[in-house]
């Protein structure tokens, strides 16, 4: 018997991945408009926004839109050798280089998968969770309160599930009378 994954066991997964991460600093999860923006937020932030689920013929697909963002640094705390010429007195573009790369390294990990097994990963009975397909990587900026430029993209992650009948919790009558 599958042992199915729940919604708790994908974004558990999910922030584990973004704990594991040695450049994200913090992950959250829920609405977007939830997204920790705090002056004590330490950045990069990955932040999972749950979207849909679809269910296929043995399979969920948990659909989240997946945040990546850090801070831009501002100008007045810059020093000279911030400055890379006279109209780029930013690090924008920095920061989305990182942010970008931080992004493909999730999609990464969940296109292999087996870095997720916590137990033998040739067990079927342990199925893990995974991405496929192509990605569409938007650029962010100055899009929430603070001073923060990243990326969104759409995160597809799909689950076996067996959608066993044997264990659902109702009672054992004939619901057609």
């Amino acid at each position: 018997m599958i042992h199915n994954k729940t919604y708790n066991n994908i974004i558990d997964t999910l922030k584990k991945l973004g704990n594991a991460h040695n450049i994200i600093q913090t992950t959250t999860s829920g609405d977007i408009w939830e997204i920790d923006l705090n002056k004590n937020t330490k950045y990069p932030l990955m932040h999972i926004n749950p979207v849909n689920v679809q269910t296929g013929p043995s399979t969920l697909t948990y659909n989240f839109q997946i945040f990546i963002m850090d801070l831009v640094s501002e100008k007045s705390n810059w020093k000279s050798s911030n400055y890379i010429s006279a109209t780029n007195l930013s690090n924008n573009q920095e920061v989305l280089s990182e942010c970008l790369q931080i992004c493909t390294d999730i999609i990464g990990m969940l296109r292999h998968s087996g870095w997720q097994s916590e137990v033998d990963p040739l067990d079927i009975n342990e199925p893990v969770i995974f991405a496929e397909g192509e990605f569409n990587i938007e650029p962010f900026q100055e899009r929430f309160d603070q001073e923060v430029t990243g990326w969104v993209f759409s995160l597809p992650v799909i689950a076996q599930y067996d959608f066993q009948t044997c264990e659902i919790p109702v009672d054992n009558r004939p619901i057609v009378q």
